[in-house]
């Protein structure tokens, strides 16, 4: 992510997440960040939608769905992600 698009982890909570065609799969919940880098990893989802969770999302060691980082691809009022990489 360019220098100028970096966003404190405040601004991220409890934004809605879908997919670029509108999807809604939830809400975030929480950041897991590699500790070496800083680099974020993954969003962890509260209140996933039923679309959700009958995607075959990894899940974290409390058993919340995950979406990998690198799915997003667009952060405003909600978070986008391209349904395409989470297959």
């Amino acid at each position: 992510m360019p220098e100028e698009d970096k966003r404190s982890a405040k601004q991220l909570m409890g934004k809605v997440v879908v997919t670029k065609s509108g999807k809604r799969f939830g809400e975030v919940s929480n950041l897991s960040f590699e500790t070496r880098t800083g680099e974020l990893m993954y969003i962890i989802l509260k209140n996933p939608t039923t679309y959700a969770q009958s995607m075959e999302l990894e899940k974290d060691t409390k058993n919340n769905l995950t979406i990998p980082y690198s799915a997003v691809v667009a952060i405003g009022d909600f978070i986008v992600v391209a349904e395409e990489e989470l297959i």
